[in-house]
């Protein structure tokens, strides 16, 4: 299904939509998606920094044993990403608040092991808001959480390179900006060492790309943006959708 403009349509609209693309997204990730071991939840994060959320969701576990789930997932995937452009940091510089993010965890000790961002208008209506969502997501990479960021609004006044653009000047000085012809941008995190960035660029109309989901160094699953997308599509009003698909 090709990638609607969310900008004809109000803030509310599109938030219904990013829970609801949220859910499809961890259901297809549980439901085999993720080697054993692994789990996807939605979670809220609003005004949380990536290390008060790994110790928030670390329980107390003196005393139990933890286990693999045995969900009979798929194994990871350590050949390169077939994607588009693949950018490595210089080695010298290394309704926002219902807003939620899709976390992956491993069963031991529930560690965090990458997030999955989907942006809202809300993430781009200020400096403000563009700063903090880029901080998160740098603060994830250097904690060791690998990210997939999805944008699927146009790089606006306060975001001039898109939401990836604002993340990566945390890593390199490299020029970033988006083909002047497409607006939707996908990028994968990879957390090492020394950062590693997997991006595609697409304009409205076109299908989501495969992207990598990173879960170990240099491992990952396909994530299943398309899949799940459509899934979440399928379920909005048929009044809003007419308004998305008008040419």
């Amino acid at each position: 299904m090709p990638v609607h403009d969310w900008s004809r349509v109000d803030e509310g609209i599109f938030h219904a939509f990013h829970n609801s693309w949220i859910t499809h997204f961890m259901g297809a990730l549980n439901k085999g998606l993720l080697p054993d071991g692994y789990y996807a939840l939605s979670e809220q994060h609003a005004g949380l920094k990536i290390p008060d959320v790994i110790t928030l969701h670390t329980p107390d576990l003196s005393g139990i044993t933890t286990q693999p789930t045995g969900n009979g997932g798929v194994a990871l995937i350590d050949t390169p990403p077939k994607v588009g452009r693949r950018l490595v940091a210089s080695a010298d510089k290394s309704y926002t608040t219902l807003r939620r993010t899709l976390a992956v965890r491993h069963s031991s000790g529930h560690r965090l092991v990458a997030i999955v961002e989907i942006v809202s208008p809300g993430n781009k209506d200020r400096p403000a808001s563009v700063a903090e969502l880029a901080a998160k997501v740098e603060s994830a990479i250097r904690n060791g959480v690998h990210v997939l960021l999805i944008d699927m609004f146009s790089p606006g006044k306060h975001d001039p390179s898109g939401m990836h653009g604002a993340a990566w000047a945390f890593f390199d000085t490299q020029d970033v900006t988006p083909p002047t012809e497409q607006s939707v941008c996908v990028a994968s995190y990879l957390a090492s060492q020394i950062a590693e960035a997997y991006v595609e660029y697409l304009g409205y109309g076109e299908p989501l790309p495969d992207m990598p989901l990173f879960l170990e160094y240099r491992a990952h699953v396909v994530a299943p943006l398309e899949e799940t997308y459509m899934a979440a599509y399928e379920d909005m009003p048929r009044f809003h959708k007419a308004i998305l698909e008008a040419s």
